[in-house]
Order: structure tokens, then sequence, then C-alpha cells
């Protein structure tokens, strides 16, 4: 049996002849150009949508426009990436703009290809999530194209940035946990020694938080911070040192909830319970904290709406290149669950006569 033969490609021409318009109606319609009657575009968008047709991307590019946005995720494996994703694809979906997604790698050359490629295909705009390039390849990409910084806290003249208030969201986990009756509080962060991006990036704005809340409740001599990386291996690998500390912690604050998967793992490997001998509390709040199995004390920083913010922003930066940069920052909110509880009887005891 002999293949068929590939299906031809609807093109403009057949929607003209289908709606029985002109090639030029049919052009208006697609660029929502002024001069389209409201029965004109309902006659070709019924033919579009009868013949299947779909606009060339090449062709739309050459005249200005592909109505598609690049998005850069650090890491796939991270599940508060995705909530900021569909925040992005949520708010687009009553739009022209598809999304696609590259692959960032937390590493800046990985970054570098993915933008490059984004921007050599003729993407409207780009969305970088949490990006660690420099600031000046950040600016030079926001130069070439529109676009929206997702997780750095440091502000640019040429793009927009949607951030979370990481310092508050820190503060908010160790009062919570001072509050229960802890003072040995440990951190897990992630290691950084980029200087712009220990001013910016939020793993560090979270340790800072946690050192100025520790200080704040005169907890100055129990900090204790142990900087791996915000992954399930780095959280396991930070709470292995902790817990081999003469003095083990009470409480553990994780700097995301997939460091604190790591911590729990740990945990149980040492035949502790949580929270019964310690507590473990993480950040982002992702879907699988509210697991009943899991119940992870977390800080909301609301990804959806990080997404949607962020689609908002790029819009009105392709509408308008030269306009003042803008920075959306979010408030967090503490969300206590079964992972954290009082400290150990004795520690307990010893605070009530202290």
């Amino acid at each position: 049996m002999e293949p068929s033969a590939p299906r031809r490609r609807v093109t403009i021409v057949d929607v003209a002849r289908h709606a029985q318009v002109s090639t030029t109606a049919v052009s208006k319609v697609l660029r929502n150009a002024y001069g389209a009657s409201p029965e004109m575009r309902s006659k070709v968008r019924r033919a579009i949508d009868e013949l299947g047709y779909r606009p060339h991307a090449g062709a739309r590019g050459m005249r200005g426009q592909t109505y598609t946005i690049g998005v850069m995720l650090p890491d796939i494996r991270n599940p508060f990436f995705p909530e900021v994703l569909d925040g992005i694809t949520h708010a687009l979906e009553d739009t022209e703009y598809q999304v696609l997604l590259g692959p960032g790698c937390n590493g800046e050359k990985a970054e570098a290809r993915v933008t490059e490629a984004m921007i050599d295909r003729g993407m409207d705009a780009l969305i970088l999530i949490a990006p660690v390039s420099r600031r000046d390849h950040l600016e030079s990409v926001a130069g070439a194209v529109p676009t929206v910084v997702v997780g750095r806290h440091g502000s640019s003249p040429v793009y927009d940035t949607v951030v979370n208030d990481d310092v508050e969201g820190a503060c908010l986990v160790v009062g919570h946990l001072v509050g229960l009756g802890h003072r040995r509080i440990a951190h897990i962060d992630h290691l950084e020694t980029d200087p712009t991006r220990l001013a910016e990036m939020p793993n560090a704005r979270r340790a800072d938080g946690y050192r100025q809340a520790m200080r704040a409740h005169g907890l100055a001599e129990s900090i204790d911070v142990v900087s791996t990386s915000y992954t399930q291996e780095g959280g396991y690998l930070g709470a292995k040192q902790l817990l081999d500390r003469p003095l083990r912690p009470t409480a553990v604050f994780a700097g995301a909830d997939v460091v604190a998967m790591g911590v729990l793992e740990a945990v149980a490997e040492a035949g502790l319970s949580v929270p019964g001998d310690i507590s473990v509390a993480g950040y982002d709040n992702t879907a699988f904290a509210a697991l009943g199995p899991i119940s992870l004390s977390s800080v909301d920083q609301a990804g959806h709406e990080i997404g949607s913010n962020a689609a908002r922003l790029v819009q009105d930066r392709i509408a308008d290149r030269s306009r003042p940069s803008v920075q959306v920052r979010l408030s967090p909110a503490l969300v206590p669950r079964r992972t954290t509880g009082r400290p150990p009887e004795a520690d307990f005891a010893r605070l009530g006569s202290a």
C-alpha cells in the first residue's frame, strides 16, 4: 500500500474563497486591523474554523509578530515552577499568544543558549523564571526583545520584574517556629557566591530574612545555615549535616518545598519523627505540600499570581517598548500544617523554666 500524499496546507486564499471575501479582508481579520466589520469577522472566523487554517508562523514573523512568548524554566523538577507557568498560560488563554518552553538548567551557558534560540526564532517576548545569568546578559536580552524577569529582586530600566517578598516570607517561618517554642532553628540555603545573585536571588533573600528574624527574636547565637542546593538531594545532604550536630536543631526551615522533601527523607532515615523530634517547614506551598501524608508547613508565594502578573507585564511591554520598567512585589502568607509543632518535651520544659 502506497503512503498517502501529505495534506496540502490551507492558505489564506482558501479561507478567502470559502468565506467569499477578499484575501485583504482575511488579512485584516487575522491582524485584528481596523476596517473589518463584525459580519466580515464572523464569516472569516467561521471559514478558519471549518477549514482548520493555521497562520504560518514564519510569515507572521516577517510581518512583525509571531504571537509566541518564550518561557525559560530553570529546573523542570522543581514543582513550584509549573505553578508559575500555569498562571502565565491561564492569563494568555484568551489571546493569540502561544507559550513555548525552554530549559535553563540553572546555568549561565544553558540560559544563554535558550534565550538566543528564542530570539533567533522571532519570539515576540520572553519570560525568564529565576534566571541565574549576569545582569548585563539579562539587559542584552531585554534590549533585543520585550522581557519580564521572575524571581530576581534587582530592578532594571529595560525589563520588568515580578517577585515575592522573600525576606518577609522567611520572617513568617521563623516567627511561626519561635511561637511554637523553638530556639534551635536551622536553615538550608542554596549555595551562592556571585555578588549580584547574592543581592537579587530569592534564596539569598530568604537566608537574609532568616538571619534577620533570628536576631529580632534574640536568637543570634543559634543562627545555623547549611548551604547546599535547591533540590531534594540538597535538602537531604543539608539535613544529614544538621542531624550530625552535637546539639541538633529542633526545627529546620528549608528554603524551598523540594528541599524540604529531602529533609523529610533524611529525618525518616535517621529514625526520627516529624514534628515529634524535629519540625520542618518549606517555602512555595506547592501542590504536594498539601497532600495528606506530607502536610508540609510552607510559605505560599502565590505562584499562579506571579505567572499571571508576568503575562500581563509582558503584553504591556510588547505594546510599548519605551514605557518605564515595572516591579511587582507580592506578599507571602504562611500555611501551617502538620510538619511543625512544639519542640521535644525536654527542650520545651527547659524553655519554660528559663
